[in-house]
């Protein structure tokens, strides 16, 4: 008697785990998710002079020496919301804007990592971004940043950007940069 009623409470066990990931597990049919390639060019212009920057101080190390020449200085925590632009001229069409943070974390050489979502706002993407959590090495010519995600038409999104800095003021921090990115998505 004592071995049916144990046999019995396993059976309703094994019974109800079917049915509790029956209801929350479902297999999808991706088979037909064909994988595209999308290549995108823009220009970021970072401004963190003026009255009306895109790119603000929001924390600061205090052992990051206050007499720093660098307009980024190691310890440094941005945040950002950069219009993205067809061309270099600021007067350039914009397309979209790139938001997020960046930490200046090179002590010896201006590096920042950055973790950054490029939102577009007109065109075929519109209403779409791709993520970026990589580092960004400034005073390297041309740089790589890793594509590690994105949302509506880049769902599933994976990557990389090159970089190349079209303008940069070495004294207040200015910049327009150069992407030329290439998204792997669905």
């Amino acid at each position: 008697m004592e071995r049916r009623f144990i046999l019995v409470c396993v059976l309703i066990l094994c019974v109800s785990s079917v049915q509790v990931l029956g209801e929350y597990h479902q297999e999808g049919k991706h088979h037909d998710l064909k994988e595209k390639v999308t290549h995108l060019h823009f220009y970021l212009h970072d401004i963190l002079s003026g009255d009306n920057p895109s790119a603000v101080l929001v924390a600061q190390s205090n052992r990051t020496s206050k007499d720093s020449k660098s307009a980024t200085p190691f310890g440094s925590v941005y945040a950002i919301d950069d219009p993205l632009t067809e061309g270099p001229e600021p007067t350039s069409k914009v397309i979209g804007n790139a938001q997020g943070t960046y930490v200046s974390t090179g002590r010896d050489k201006l590096s920042l990592v950055m973790s950054v979502d490029f939102g577009f706002t007109i065109g075929k993407f519109n209403g779409s971004s791709i993520s970026v959590l990589s580092r960004n090495p400034v005073t390297e010519g041309h740089r790589e940043l890793a594509v590690v995600g994105g949302r509506g038409k880049f769902r599933l999104a994976r990557g990389f950007a090159k970089l190349r800095t079209h303008y940069l003021n070495v004294t207040n921090g200015d910049a327009i940069i150069e992407y030329k990115v290439t998204v792997y998505h669905y």
